[in-house]
């Protein structure tokens, strides 16, 4: 179901060989950027350096430029619309098994709230902002070089920095900042979470409700006040998704693909797919090739 089952494949799409759980870029171009949507299963932090780009992150258009930047969780999907010539970014990914490895609270990034829009934010900065990302993340890639006993854990405490800052930067960006939308935020991301891994077999809101030990109306409240939207309507979009992800892949059929995302038959399918994007699977198939 995966377009890139990890960090280390995704990276080598760009033939940068990373054999650890987090990678930090220097900051010069990127040659070539994937043309197909793609989905990244693990956090991003990316900050632009210069110029500008164009992109669709779950399937809504954002720019980002100078001083802008997206930090996003696992399953966010990416299309890149739009490159400026000029656009540089930095970039760092990294697994949360290596971020909270011997760390007491497993839930330390759920608690942050970074994410505005379900599992990712675009927030634009102010200058003094950007530089101290800047600034953390030029220490980071110093440090990644070093071969000491205790460099594992101070990449940690360089990124836990990281992390406390944006999720500063995301508040600002909020309305409201209660114990109450903390909660409610921290719900919806293991809600997420709980769909990367069981979409395929579980289509039924209350499935989640249970696995997150609350009622299945406590779970359309928590969904509503994140999203604006029902469970119901994250669980489709999340298939969805996953659609496009693999209608990228001109190795599977139509078949292999409706029975990867759990559809009894290639007409249920495509019935579904078509009631979301006004097309057949073989018609935007057909699209994306031309």
């Amino acid at each position: 179901m995966k377009a890139y089952e990890s960090l280390n494949e995704t990276l080598s799409f760009y033939g940068v060989r990373c054999d650890g759980a987090y990678y930090i870029s220097s900051g010069e171009p990127i040659i070539e950027f994937p043309k197909k949507t793609f989905r990244m299963d693990f956090y991003a932090f990316c900050i632009c350096v210069s110029g500008s780009i164009d992109l669709e992150i779950d399937n809504q258009q954002y720019s980002i430029a100078r001083n802008g930047f997206l930090v996003s969780a696992p399953s966010t999907i990416i299309k890149f619309v739009n490159i400026n010539k000029d656009f540089r970014m930095k970039v760092l990914f990294f697994d949360k098994t290596f971020l909270l490895k011997n760390m007491a609270n497993p839930f330390f990034i759920e608690k942050l709230s970074l994410f505005n829009k379900s599992t990712f934010s675009v927030i634009t900065s102010d200058e003094e902002s950007a530089l101290q990302l800047f600034a953390l993340l030029n220490y980071l890639q110093k440090q990644s070089g070093r071969k000491d006993r205790f460099i594992e854990d101070i990449i940690r405490t360089i990124i836990i920095n990281l992390l406390l800052e944006t999720a500063t930067l995301v508040d600002k960006e909020r309305d409201k900042k209660t114990e109450d939308n903390h909660e409610v935020n921290s719900l919806f991301l293991k809600f997420h979470e709980l769909l990367a891994e069981h979409i395929s077999s579980h289509k039924d809101v209350q499935f989640y409700a249970d696995r997150l030990f609350i009622t299945n109306k406590y779970l359309i409240v928590v969904v509503k006040r994140a999203t604006g939207k029902t469970p119901h309507d994250i669980i489709n979009n999340t298939l969805l998704k996953e659609a496009l992800v693999l209608l990228g892949n001109p190795e599977k059929t139509i078949s292999q693909i409706a029975s990867e995302i759990g559809f009894s038959s290639t007409s249920s399918f495509g019935r579904f797919f078509k009631k979301y994007v006004s097309l057949s699977p073989q018609e935007y198939r057909r699209q994306q090739h031309i």
